[in-house]
């Protein structure tokens, strides 16, 4: 079971909200975490992408050496991580998007096929959750 973190869960989502907003702001880009990495894997003028990538790779790694406790535990084993990862990416190139750059930037655009599609990012969620915990009984 995940710990029941409001600050730190308000505190995080502000901080996003605030990268996606400077994000657009500054470049007039959107802050889809799937398209920055695909970006700066396979495009030109990568630096900003990088950049970005960079810091929210870092900022964990920061609270972590600050002494933070980050309370996340996975009782899946990392290859199912792995793969459950690539098929996000996968899904997220088939969607146009990730669920960072509909449900954070999209909705907050009044897209509507950002909310489409993270309408169907979390109804895909809650099934699989249902499906893995009540019906075949796993992690």
């Amino acid at each position: 079971m995940t710990a029941f973190t409001p600050l730190q869960s308000a505190l995080g989502g502000a901080l996003i909200g605030l990268a996606a907003v400077w994000l657009m702001a500054a470049l007039g880009r959107i802050a889809g975490m799937t398209g920055m990495l695909s970006g700066a894997l396979f495009e030109p003028g990568r630096g900003w992408r990088l950049a970005f990538l960079l810091g929210a790779m870092a900022a964990p790694a920061l609270m972590l050496a600050l002494g933070a406790r980050v309370p996340f535990d996975s009782p899946v084993p990392q290859p199912w991580l792995v793969i459950g990862g690539l098929l996000a990416g996968i899904g997220a190139s088939h969607a146009g998007g990730c669920t960072s750059g509909h449900g954070v930037c999209g909705n907050a655009r009044l897209s509507p096929r950002s909310l489409v599609a993270t309408a169907s990012f979390m109804l895909a969620a809650f099934a699989t959750v249902f499906t893995i915990r009540h019906v075949i009984g796993g992690f």
